[in-house]
């Protein structure tokens, strides 16, 4: 049975995809000088906060995920970051296949807030494989890849910071019900605001103490 092991040698944004996206390269190694006809893989992959430290403003961003930095040691588990499939064309012995991974700034997902608190270093991933694999001499013969192939990567976070400032320059990202957005767009209708921006900054200034409600307070 052959044998593959898993190295990511490196992680890029695409300037070119039309919404967020990672570029992760591997190497892919299979035993034995072995023919792979095709790589038909599965690839999930998590952060591993534990794996790293953090600052005080840090900590901070991420207390709606882990809660007070005291509890970090019972609250701190891997978060889900995505799950994509890589189709690998045939090939002998070792090969570098592009895993494209497309990502989203929406600050409901856990990954998302965990990736938008950090202000560097670098990001601890782990890549867990699974699929099959087409190998053989002569013909054909269908092989698993086993569950605990798995290889880690440590992104930088401007790697991350760069792809969204590509789509989203300067600007944020929230998700809103169906009926909030209406409600934004009527009430920016009626004020003949000019943006979003401009909507949200009045609804805010109106909710903002006055002078002598802070003196009071």
């Amino acid at each position: 049975m052959t044998e593959f092991a898993f190295t990511c040698t490196g992680v890029r944004a695409d300037p070119y995809a039309a919404g967020p996206t990672l570029v992760f390269r591997l190497r892919i190694t299979a035993s034995q000088q072995a023919r792979v006809h095709a790589l038909a893989l599965r690839c999930q992959i998590r952060i591993e906060p534990a794996r790293r430290t953090y600052d005080a403003a840090e900590a901070a961003g991420l207390g709606d995920l882990f809660g007070e930095r005291s509890r970090w040691g019972s609250t701190v588990h891997p978060v889900q970051f995505a799950q994509v499939q890589v189709m690998v064309p045939g090939f002998t012995a070792e090969t570098e296949a592009d895993v494209v991974v497309p990502c989203t700034y929406d600050m409901d997902i856990a990954a998302t807030r965990y990736l938008d608190a950090l202000a560097g270093g670098e990001v601890p991933l782990l890549m867990l494989f699974s699929g099959t694999a087409f190998t053989g001499d002569s013909g054909f013969r269908v092989e698993p890849v086993p569950w605990d192939r798995e290889a880690q990567c440590r992104m930088p976070v401007k790697v991350w910071q760069e792809m969204l400032d590509q789509h989203f320059p300067g600007c944020g990202w929230i998700r809103l019900p169906r009926d909030t957005m209406d409600a934004l767009l009527a009430h920016r209708s009626r004020r003949a605001l000019p943006s979003f921006d401009a909507t949200v900054r009045e609804l805010l200034e109106a909710q903002a103490p006055s002078p002598d409600e802070r003196t009071t307070a």
